[in-house]
């Protein structure tokens, strides 16, 4: 350690500064002392720059092993060569990572892994088979694929936004970051392929590329049916560093200033007084706080600036209650009539098939994998949080808007395949059953609700 510290007070004397700062320094270290380098052949560095000549040693060799686009231009140095290097590039690059994974040649292995035992287990004759794989496959995982940087706020409040998301959804990022200046842990579902187009997409963005609170984490695909929805939010929420997390959706745009009203509901909800009205809870117990969702059919929507103009575009026309025509079960219990003249929070009572979008501490239980694509994988989620004896509390003041876009395949294949919604029923009861056992509450058939 002094070695390093005497040479480089030593060359800051004649330099004044460094351009490269801690590469400087081990140049000047090796300078003067050269025991310390080992040389290895060239094929170990071969660099591609305008001026390297980088020719002579691959002509002189067959086993390159590292291509080194060193130069500023990367790909588009003037290399007499670069054409060739840069297609085996790319072509390197459109791999499925996932070949890496498999035995090309048979090896006498007798070890099983957990997932192969997992996979054994279930009966392949079994009609739902692919929903049992699904929950058990081990998918790839690149966690923060670019750079990440943020220290959460210090007065224990601070809240990450947390969503997933595939390749066709990528767009609504940059929407999303306009509205949502906090922190954000997406988990993206893509292909080896799809991970570089969403590279050079974020790269370019001027919004994104600004951003250092984003958590990109990769989930690769991997053969399975069924999109991974529950398995790709846990990836999301697993990373999250905030005391907090907003659970949402990657189509829902946040009302402008949400990052901040939801850090200050938490400190007012989150405080213990005797003095405190009915509806406050304690966070560090188990408490949810509800932002209301809406919708619009409305690709290019003036997004409403307030509760004021939202109520107003409600009654309009330009927005709706979310799912209204479609599953009003799935938000009833948020008691829309009553949020339109609220002023404070208040609590609601949870019923089957609530899903709201919620605000709870980072530790809450994660999603249940045995839901994937479409159906009962929030509400399942919801369901767990009540078991375990959580509040839900609707804020006043909040709202987030889902914005319009094409059906997804797995919901299409839930609208068109008779087994999918058997598998899914099949589900839920196996679901049910077990919470039942874990929480010590029975299911009632009857009331549709867990008894307390």
């Amino acid at each position: 350690m002094q070695m390093w510290r005497l040479i480089a007070e030593k060359e800051l004397l004649s330099m004044l500064s460094t351009s490269l700062a801690d590469q400087d320094i081990f140049n000047a270290v090796l300078k003067q002392h050269p025991y310390l380098i080992y040389k290895l052949p060239c094929q170990w560095n071969v660099q591609l720059s305008d001026n390297t000549l980088s020719e002579i040693c691959y002509t002189e060799v067959q086993d390159l092993k590292v291509i080194h686009w060193n130069s500023p231009k990367k790909l588009k140095v003037k290399n007499k060569h670069v054409e060739f290097f840069r297609n085996l590039y790319l072509t390197f690059l459109e791999y499925d990572g996932n070949l890496l994974r498999r035995e090309l040649i048979g090896c006498n292995n007798s070890k099983v892994t957990h997932v192969q035992e997992a996979l054994n287990a279930i009966d392949e004759d079994d009609s739902c088979y692919e929903f049992r794989r699904a929950r058990v496959v081990k998918h790839r995982t690149h966690l923060y694929y670019i750079e990440y940087d943020y220290e959460p706020t210090p007065e224990g409040n601070d809240v990450t936004l947390v969503a997933q998301l595939s390749m066709d959804r990528l767009q609504m990022v940059e929407a999303l970051c306009k509205h949502w200046e906090g922190p954000i842990s997406l988990a993206l579902y893509m292909s080896d392929s799809e991970v570089q187009q969403f590279l050079s997409y974020t790269l370019s963005s001027e919004i994104l590329s600004s951003r250092k609170n984003l958590g990109y984490h990769i989930v690769y695909r991997d053969g399975v049916t069924f999109y991974p929805v529950n398995l790709l939010r846990n990836v999301a929420l697993q990373q999250v560093t905030t005391p907090f997390v907003f659970l949402t959706d990657i189509d829902f745009l946040p009302m402008y200033g949400l990052y901040e009203y939801l850090k200050k509901s938490v400190a007012s909800m989150g405080l213990e007084s005797s003095t405190k009205q009915q509806f406050m809870i304690h966070f560090n117990v188990s408490g949810s706080l509800i932002v209301p969702a809406f919708e619009t059919q409305r690709y290019r929507l003036t997004f409403p600036k307030s509760k004021a103009e939202l109520l107003s575009m409600l009654d309009m026309g330009t927005l709706f209650t979310f799912r209204y025509h479609v599953w009003t079960r799935g938000h009833a219990p948020t008691n829309y009539a009553k949020w339109r003249t609220a002023t404070t929070p208040y609590r609601v009572q949870w019923e089957l098939d609530f899903e709201p979008y919620i605000v709870v501490r980072r530790d809450v239980p994660e999603y249940d994998r045995r839901f994937v694509g479409f159906g009962w994988n929030k509400v399942s989620h919801i369901m767990e949080l009540y078991a375990q004896g959580y509040e839900f509390v609707v804020l006043p003041n909040a709202f987030i808007v889902h914005m319009p876009h094409a059906p997804s395949f797995d919901i299409a294949k839930f609208r068109s395949s008779s087994q999918y919604r058997k598998c899914l029923k099949v589900l839920k009861t196996e679901f049910v059953r077990d919470i039942s056992r874990r929480y010590g509450k029975q299911f009632s058939a009857e009331k549709k609700k867990l008894s307390r």
